[in-house]
């Protein structure tokens, strides 16, 4: 298979879990909207208090296993050693569901003093109770996910996702408006419930496509051991705890600081003396569940790409083809950076319009967003680093720089937030700089490592230029729009396709797309023959 296939075939798996996630979070935006109607801004920040801590706990148990099981898969099965790599498989299974049976045990148990002392939010123990057996599901779930991702077959991964957000939609603002007729607690605890039947539909469907598949897996198997030892469990558990481990620390740390949020807002806002414990709440459900919800969405772009590098990278460096390793570098980076740019140049101009188009009943938190939406271009340059580092096996690097991200933001959150004036705005100023040191640290590292030359103005420059001339026109075209017919919705919709067109339009006359990128993407032959029909390019 030629470099070129390759990199398509890279492309091609990221492309598929790109457009999954953006499934994913398109339907988690429907839901959100419903939801945030039911609960209101306080139910939110009862909701996401309480999701932050089951988060941490799942991050803990399972979190880094699909990346570091798709590694090691990928490199066993780029060597051909197929029982090996079933192996990893059967190992993981066995340290995901004990990991993850201690997790729910010590959720439930602990539920009550988590809530009271550490969220200061007692509502949210319901939360906790609710999703305490999705973090075994998932953690059973992201086995199976991270044996697929390192095959190079994303489709598993990606139907499961969109399976799981979609019972997770419905059950969700369906338990939430039965049990808001109880309280405003029992309505978050109704939402987190739905993440729960999500997960298990998820992994129902995962167990399904493995059934379909064990037969080609079983003849793959029983292939003669030649040229290769059988590795020991305990070895396979030895690597999979040195590759996971240091991928949980980076990601629980930045969980940890979710959590200081959780706790540190609340607090420092208490303690200004500005705020009652209700408006204290209230910017809090503001912060996680519009600006973190909001400014998320194209991240899980970034987050595509870099679980599709990492068994990609890693097979790369099995069979040492360093030009492989560094092609698909550079294309990761590129890629991320021509779509998280104009994101948040978009987000910023159209911050208040997007609040009162999704949350009509409650717009609050555009300054939120008009702040930090710089914040999605440093965190998905930060997963996407930290794929690629994980991917050539310095996993402890993205781990050491993310707590060094995670100080950063204790710093800022501690002396930001109590000031009357930025209030809940601290949290998202220190969250820009967390991001901003960490995807720092990690790009200097992999810069630095690896010896590639990275054209920052293919990157960076050219899609910041196009960015933000689309954000001149997609303010124009809103404006116009709304003078017309009076609509925040439908300006808000025709603005945005408008600055899409004009970003894509762009970044061809500049150069900072080409013939060859375009290819890379999903029917990329039939966008070029639309591009060369209207002579857009050669």
């Amino acid at each position: 298979m030629g470099s070129g296939k390759k990199g398509r075939s890279f492309i091609k798996q990221a492309a598929i879990l790109a457009a999954a996630g953006m499934i994913v979070r398109f339907i988690g935006f429907l839901y959100r909207v419903p939801m945030t109607a039911i609960i209101g801004d306080s139910g939110n920040a009862i909701y996401s208090a309480g999701y932050q801590v089951y988060n941490f706990l799942l991050i803990l148990s399972s979190a880094g296993l699909p990346a570091a099981i798709g590694k090691m898969v990928s490199e066993r099965l780029a060597l051909k050693e197929y029982r090996n790599a079933h192996k990893v498989f059967r190992v993981s299974m066995m340290f995901s569901v004990g990991m993850g049976t201690l997790a729910m045990i010590l959720l439930v148990v602990f539920a009550k003093p988590i809530a009271a002392n550490i969220l200061k939010m007692p509502d949210s123990y319901y939360t906790l109770l609710t999703l305490a057996p999705t973090i075994l599901i998932v953690g059973i779930m992201s086995v199976y996910r991270g044996y697929f991702q390192g095959m190079n077959n994303m489709v598993p991964t990606a139907f499961s996702q969109i399976v799981e957000q979609l019972f997770n939609a419905v059950s969700s603002v369906a338990l939430a408006y039965l049990l808001m007729k109880q309280s405003v607690a029992l309505g978050a605890a109704g939402g987190t419930l739905g993440t729960g039947i999500g997960a298990l539909a998820g992994l129902l469907m995962m167990i399904f496509v493995y059934v379909l598949n064990m037969g080609s897996i079983k003849r793959r198997n029983t292939r003669p051991v030649v040229g290769y030892e059988l590795e020991s469990n305990r070895r396979i558990l030895k690597i999979l705890l040195s590759t996971a481990v240091p991928i949980i620390i980076g990601t629980a740390i930045y969980s940890i600081t979710n959590l200081v949020d959780t706790f540190m807002v609340m607090s420092r806002l208490l303690d200004s003396g500005a705020f009652t414990y209700s408006e204290a709440q209230t910017l809090y459900g503001q912060l996680q569940g519009k600006y973190v919800v909001l400014t998320t969405l194209p991240v899980a772009i970034s987050t595509s790409i870099a679980t599709a590098a990492i068994p990609n990278i890693a097979s790369s460096m099995a069979l040492k083809d360093k030009k492989a390793v560094g092609r698909k570098i550079n294309m990761a980076i590129k890629i991320s950076m021509i779509i998280s740019i104009p994101a948040a140049v978009g987000m910023a101009v159209l911050s208040d319009q997007i609040l009162m188009m999704l949350f009509p009943t409650e717009p609050g938190g555009g300054e939120l967003l008009k702040i930090g939406s710089i914040s999605i271009i440093f965190l998905a340059l930060s997963q996407i680093v930290t794929g690629t580092l994980q991917g050539i096996g310095r996993v402890k690097i993205p781990a050491l720089n993310a707590f060094f991200g995670a100080i950063v933001k204790i710093i800022f959150n501690y002396f930001l937030i109590i000031i009357p004036s930025i209030n809940v705005k601290g949290a998202v100023i220190s969250t820009i700089a967390c991001y901003v040191v960490a995807s720092g640290l990690n790009f200097f590292a992999l810069v630095k490592i690896t010896k590639l030359k990275i054209n920052l103005v293919d990157i960076m420059i050219k899609p910041l230029a196009a960015s933000l001339l689309m954000g001149a026109i997609c303010f124009g075209v809103y404006e116009g729009c709304f003078i017309l017919i009076d609509n925040n919705t439908v300006s808000t919709l025709v603005s945005v396709i408008a600055a899409m067109a004009a970003y894509f339009v762009i970044m061809i006359f500049i150069k900072g797309i080409l013939k060859d990128d375009i290819y890379t993407l999903p029917a990329g032959g039939k966008i070029v023959s639309i591009c060369e029909k209207f002579h857009l390019i050669k």
